[in-house]
């Protein structure tokens, strides 16, 4: 049987394939699109980050630091998943909306260049220092960062909605794995094999089919439905990074214009998560709710991004015992059926 690659390489004989190990082809390919200043040389590549998406690259050049991304037809870390080959385009596109609202611009990369026939993305290296998955562990998140991080997401959702930027393949994927995917039986995830017993704590969740049919009738709603607010769309701890000038937010791939709602409740969850809830307040006094903000569909859409992330594909590295994980997907069953 085939690999993704092989089988893209036989489809496409003409695109080009990113690659960390092939330096010089990347330099070639980069210099015919006109996306390497004149002379630029290519020195070194590496992987870039921990994203799931993606192939990303931070590309040191002659000239600067880069980084290069390339969405392949297929999800890089789960192969076995398609995804939306254009969602390195409808990601160019959110940096040049949010190129009209400065404050929000400014805690993000530069955007530098796209090549649309080979769906590659250059970005600004912001050169970070890690991203913010260390609050699952050990960091604490402290109030300036809580802050900025907040006002990032009022600024962000009141750029003005200029022409449609649905996004809707990304969404539809997206919600898939929030809302469906993980409360199926038969959905091909070995809870165990992530950590035992996590099956047993995960077994009177499945089996309550007010929950299970309260969370499918929230996506609809709150995700697939269009709104009002750009939304970053993955507004979690590993799409925020570390810098000398304070937070950064990075991997907008699944934004589009919806109900604000989400983005905060995503980051909510993962205060939760982290153990460290009684940070939200921080967190929700400094941001600044656009009109008809729903709290009680904010809080539902906590407890499913809870869930999701316990239960679902997209793991994270938590420290956490089978006991504080069962009372976290106990908690997501109340704010879902909260009313």
């Amino acid at each position: 049987m085939s690999s993704p690659r092989e089988d893209l390489a036989s489809r496409h004989p003409e695109h080009f394939f990113l690659d960390p190990m092939a330096p010089m082809a990347l330099e070639q390919h980069l210099e015919t699109a006109g996306l390497l200043e004149s002379n630029e040389r290519i020195r070194h590549c590496e992987i870039a980050g921990e994203g799931n998406m993606n192939c990303t690259l931070r590309v040191q050049t002659t000239a600067r630091s880069l980084i290069v991304k390339q969405a392949r037809p297929w999800v890089e870390k789960y192969p076995q998943f398609e995804a939306p080959w254009e969602r390195v385009l409808r990601e160019s596109e959110f940096y040049k909306r949010v190129s009209s609202a400065p404050a929000a611009a400014a805690m993000m990369p530069r955007w530098i260049g796209c090549d649309e026939s080979h769906h590659i993305l250059l970005l600004e290296d912001l050169r970070e220092m890690g991203d913010y998955r260390s609050v699952y562990s050990h960091e604490q998140w402290d109030a300036e960062t809580l802050e900025a991080l907040a006002s990032y997401l009022t600024v962000l959702h009141r750029v003005p909605e200029t022409g449609k930027f649905a996004n809707r393949a990304m969404r539809e994927l997206n919600h898939a794995h929030i809302f469906q995917i993980p409360l199926q039986s038969n959905n091909g995830l070995d809870l165990d094999s992530i950590q035992p017993g996590l099956a047993q704590a995960a077994a009177p969740l499945l089996a309550d089919a007010t929950y299970v049919k309260a969370v499918a009738a929230l996506g609809p709603e709150a995700y697939l439905a269009d709104g009002p607010c750009l939304l970053h769309g993955d507004f979690f701890p590993g799409s925020l990074i570390k810098t000398d000038a304070g937070p950064r937010v990075i991997d907008p791939e699944f934004a589009f214009f919806g109900r604000p709602e989400f983005d905060v409740s995503v980051f909510l969850a993962h205060l939760h998560l982290a153990q460290q809830a009684e940070r939200a307040d921080a967190f929700l006094s400094a941001y600044q709710q656009p009109p008809s903000y729903e709290a009680q569909l904010q809080d539902q859409l906590v407890g499913v991004e809870i869930m999701r992330r316990l239960i679902g594909y997209a793991q994270l590295d938590l420290s956490l015992a089978i006991k504080d994980k069962k009372n976290l997907l106990e908690l997501s069953r109340n704010l879902v059926l909260k009313s």
